[in-house]
């Protein structure tokens, strides 16, 4: 009955990783032996590690990532694609998110630029950073639809709060004046606090033509690109490899 008491006291209290601990009749045999203070940091780690896995399932269901699969520790390293041990291992720890540094991945087709981004995003998910995934023409009539149900400005302090935002299929297609505008937005709100990470098809080189209004580009460009990580990701499709395959 006391146990039974107990149980229920921690679940009130909302310490669910200790009540499931307390519950388990394999964990608790082998701790039976142990003193009372070893017992009880035993139950605080059970509780620190269920607060983390199911603080990473949530940051998870909301990243949206489109490869949910995707993973560092799955990078081929074999298929020479421009990747470098020495960036990744960097990026892996975090530090450019925590200094609100961006990511920009350009390359063909295929070439694995949105396995690359989701694998990333998974690993600022680990490293406790709100991610979202979105493709960029989407999240661009997103934001113009904003504009006619006046929900604008509290979708742009929505993005503002992110850690990481993903952007895939940057300069898919030809851009208008008020996507011009609201890309200016979202990323000003962003800059040098929040990392956004770009991929795209179109080398950056090429990304001031393609905004095609020299002010504005010069703008947008300032904000995404200046200290950014720029990866080129070369080879041949690894989807048509896979289909070959």
């Amino acid at each position: 009955m006391l146990h039974e008491q107990t149980l229920q006291q921690l679940r009130t209290l909302r310490l669910d990783g200790m009540a499931a601990a307390l519950a388990d009749p394999a964990s608790q045999i082998g701790a039976a032996e142990l003193p009372f203070e070893q017992r009880l940091a035993l139950l605080v780690q059970r509780e620190v590690d269920w607060r983390d896995t199911k603080r990473l399932e949530r940051l998870l269901k909301t990243a949206r990532l489109k490869v949910s699969s995707a993973c560092l520790e799955d990078i081929d390293w074999r298929s020479s694609r421009g990747l470098r041990r020495e960036i990744i291992g960097e990026l892996a720890g975090g530090d450019w998110l925590r200094h609100g540094h961006n990511v920009l991945l350009t390359g063909a087709t295929g070439c694995g630029k949105t396995w690359l981004a989701c694998a990333l995003g998974q690993q600022a998910a680990r490293l406790g950073f709100s991610v979202l995934y979105v493709r960029a023409p989407r999240l661009l009539e997103e934001l113009h639809v904003a504009h006619g149900d006046g929900s604008f400005a509290r979708r742009l302090a929505q993005l503002a709060r992110l850690d990481l935002l993903i952007l895939d299929d940057f300069a898919i297609a030809p851009i208008d004046a008020h996507e011009r505008n609201d890309l200016l937005e979202l990323l000003d709100d962003r800059v040098g606090s929040r990392s956004t990470l770009v991929t795209s098809q179109l080398p950056v080189a090429s990304w001031h033509a393609w905004l095609d209004e020299p002010t504005l580009a010069d703008a947008i460009l300032d904000r995404i690109v200046h200290g950014s990580h720029k990866m080129a990701l070369k080879g041949e499709s690894l989807r048509k490899r896979a289909s070959a395959a």
